[in-house]
């Protein structure tokens, strides 16, 4: 168990029995849940105990995967679980970087025979200070989110979003958190050498030292030519080609090295001596002069080898010659340059019916984005530790198909793969929204790979930066992003030993080579990163050099977004939904609600808006299909959360109910005051029919407003004189209106979109409105 603070989580390792088959990656699973009773509460659910991951569960369990995964040694096939739960949540100390440490303390005492130790920690900055392993509250006020993990010499993986941020202070948050990284690894080793078990180095099982050369020397030349195809699934289906070769003959037909072949092969039957067939053996002992050899052929003996360490050894020496191409030819399997980028198109507003759209191309990857804007009921719903409800009105889901690739397989729920891209993608995109009370929408993207061959989740920014716009969403500015390759070892393949830094990598350089780094952001700072190592760690030079590299790749690709054809629309889409938000005192929100929800059903039915959010803080948020039904419907809430002032006049006011004491007058629509009946005439009646009857209209005068909010209401008020007839004050038409005086205090102010990392307040349009504004305004509920 590690523990900071009251936030405790318990890590396990456990390894197989026996080794499983080989595979392309270490056979290992990690698990992360958090336990609910962590933070004092239960399940919901009928069976009350926690069932499907979440995606922030999810996440961490990327996290604490990717930085352990290249510290272990090649040739352990033991099939490996890490479990993690979270026991104890004190809401103050986040505990996903406390599970990266667990695991990697959990690791270093077992005996899977990892190289080195690893740790992870939280970098925040405040105030632009940079702040370790910082509390949930001082996040809040955080410009910078970043998870890394790493050893005590080397960075392994970094995550996370910022507030664009330059490259300069990102690489100092890093060295910041690099240092506390070596601090906690010197205090595992200690642990280790107190109570580790002993590492199971003899279950290390590689394949044979020879066969690295046998698959060269059937493989050389046809792989040189392979690896120069230019198109991916061309390029693929040859690579699949010479591999099944190289199986057939290594592992069913057997190998004859060329050292073997090139002397000189005798025949079989020229030196074999024919035995003498008389020759006869008595009590088991032989002539001491006859001379018996065992003929021995001199034919080259055929080797064979396991189909899986065939398997391996190929693609182990097919990136060995991609990554030699690389360093010594100077270009990469497509022609480029290290430094070149894939060919950018992108179009907007292919899908007619949809609110925004766009087609972003690199190369061979391929995004079709989509946005569509709703109101509160579409928000995402959050179910974290914590014992409130939380929801998210951005959100970005990435969907990546088994055709995008040209294979056949499962389509379901999505992977841990979509949950970590779409989530990348979904940071890169968050800071450039406007805030709510600019654009009071829920906004999904959705991110539909049709295309692979590297950096999807990369193109999915792009497309979903133009989609927004498309969609008439006011963003920011445009965002890019950019995935960075590392060929690290450059000297084993001819090089000058630098490390050479690749842009805009394809799959086979992913594959094959020793980083992936995927920055987002603008030509002056970044909003997510994500970097995955398949070495033992990189330094920060390296990283630096990265970095810069891809900000000038982000600026090329923004000018290539420029050129969109057609270009983004800009212009919210007919098919969207209308949005208007508003605000009233909370103690009205009941007048909107009504009894069992009764007013706010019949506002719908009325108006036919599609939905009406009245919240217990005065904020209403109204959704409807045009401005005709949004006017309607606003102006019945305007009308049913005033404010009346004794003394207003209200005319032809309908009569609603009448009772043996008086008459109910509504005086706005849902707003009823009682005119008593010694107030509806100026003469005495004895009962209120003799006068009135219900849908009869008069003017009435608003004379006394009760402890509880009743109104009292009066027509006699209103008479010229005494002895006027009550008949004759009845109103008959229906053009004359209501008098009211619309004062400053009664316009309506708008919500903000609270921020991610930190809450900021922007100032109303109707707080910095001139007195013309205010009377010449439409929304005027208190």
């Amino acid at each position: 168990m590690v523990t900071d603070g009251e936030t405790i989580v318990y890590c396990s390792v456990c390894m197989a029995d026996t080794p499983s088959d080989p595979s392309d990656f270490f056979p290992m699973s990690v698990h992360y849940q958090e336990r609910l009773s962590a933070a004092g509460r239960t399940s919901g659910g009928f069976f009350k105990r926690e069932g499907r991951a979440k995606d922030h569960e999810v996440l961490v369990c990327r996290l604490i995967d990717r930085p352990l995964r290249p510290t272990m040694p090649k040739g352990f096939y033991y099939e490996t679980q890490i479990l993690s739960w979270v026991f104890s949540y004190d809401g103050i100390h986040s505990p996903d970087c406390v599970a990266v440490t667990a695991a990697g303390i959990a690791m270093a005492l077992s005996e899977v025979p990892n190289k080195q130790t690893i740790a992870g920690v939280r970098i925040g900055m405040i105030n632009d200070q940079f702040v370790v392993n910082p509390t949930t509250e001082q996040m809040e006020d955080s410009e910078l989110d970043l998870m890394m993990a790493g050893t005590d010499s080397a960075i392994l993986m970094i995550e996370g979003f910022c507030d664009f941020l330059t490259e300069e202070k990102l690489l100092q948050a890093v060295e910041t958190g690099q240092v506390a990284i070596r601090e906690i690894c010197k205090a595992i080793d200690v642990l280790v050498q107190t109570c580790g078990k002993k590492k199971m180095v003899e279950a290390i099982n590689l394949p044979p030292a020879e066969l690295y050369r046998h698959v060269e020397d059937i493989s050389g030349d046809e792989l040189v030519k392979a690896l120069q195809i230019k198109e991916k699934i061309p390029r693929r289906k040859a690579l699949s080609a010479l591999e099944e070769k190289v199986i057939m003959i290594l592992s069913e037909q057997g190998y004859v090295s060329k050292d073997e072949l090139s002397g000189p092969i005798e025949n079989l039957a020229d030196i074999v001596e024919e035995e003498d067939e008389d020759e006869v053996i008595e009590d088991g002992e032989v002539d001491e002069g006859d001379v018996h050899i065992k003929p021995v052929s001199r034919k080259p003996h055929r080797q064979l080898f396991s189909e899986v360490d065939v398997k391996l050894v190929f693609k182990e020496v097919s990136s060995k010659y991609l990554r030699r191409r690389i360093v010594e030819g100077e270009k990469r399997s497509d022609g480029r340059s290290a430094c070149e980028l894939r060919p950018i198109n992108s179009q907007c507003g292919i899908l007619p019916r949809a609110h925004g759209s766009a087609l972003f191309t690199r190369g061979e990857t391929q995004a079709l984005a989509v946005v569509t804007l709703g109101d509160y009921q579409m928000a995402q719903r959050i179910d974290t530790l914590v014992d409130t409800e939380e929801s998210k009105s951005f959100y970005l889901q990435y969907t990546f198909p088994p055709s995008s690739v040209g294979e056949v397989g499962r389509t379901g729920a999505p992977n841990r793969r979509e949950i970590g891209h779409g989530m990348l993608a979904e940071r890169a995109l968050e800071p450039v929204l406007p805030a709510e009370v600019d654009f009071p929408y829920t906004i999904r993207v959705e991110s539909t790979i049709t295309e692979s061959n590297g950096s999807s989740s990369m193109a999915s920014v792009c497309g979903g930066c133009l989609a927004l716009q498309d969609a008439g969403v006011p963003i920011k500015f445009p965002v890019a992003g950019i995935a960075m390759g590392l060929v690290l070892d450059t000297q084993e393949f001819g090089g000058d030993g630098t490390p050479l830094i690749l842009s805009d990598i394809t799959g086979s350089e992913d594959a094959s080579g020793d980083m992936d780094l995927k920055v987002a952001g603008n030509e002056h700072g970044i909003s997510a990163f994500q970097m995955d190592i398949k070495v033992v760690g990189i330094t920060l030079p390296v990283m630096e050099q990265a970095l810069l590299q891809a900000r000038d790749g982000r600026k090329h690709i923004l000018n290539e977004m420029l050129k969109c054809s057609p270009p983004p629309c800009k212009a919210l889409s007919p098919h969207a939904p209308v949005i208007h938000v508003m605000k009233v005192k909370p103690n009205k929100v009941n007048l909107i609600i009504g009894s069992g929800g009764r007013t706010i059903k019949s506002i719908l039915e009325e108006t036919g808006v599609y939905a009406i959010d009245a919240r217990d803080d005065g904020t209403v948020k109204i959704t409807a299909r045009d401005m005709e039904s949004l006017e309607k419907s606003k102006n019945i809430i305007t009308n049913l959360t005033m404010v009346p002032k004794v003394g207003e006049i209200f005319r032809n006011c309908e009569i609603k109910t009448i009772a043996p004491y008086g008459a109910f007058v509504e005086i706005a629509p849902g707003r009823e005051g009682l005119c008593h009946i010694s107030e509806l005439s100026s003469s005495w009646l004895a009962k209120a029919e003799d006068a009135y009857k219900v849908g009869d209209r008069i003017d009435v005068k608003l004379i006394e407003i009760n402890d509880k909010g009743q109104l009292r209401l009066s027509c006699k008020a209103l008479l010229p004189d005494a002895n006027q007839e009550p008949g004759s004050i009845k109103q008959q038409t229906s053009s004359s209106v209501k008098e009211k005086v619309v004062y400053k205090d009664d316009i309506i102010k708008m919500t903000t979109r609270r921020s991610r990392r930190k809450k900021e307040v922007e100032p109303s349009a109707a707080e910095n409105a001139t007195p013309k504004t205010l009377e010449n305004s439409t929304a005027d509920s208190p």
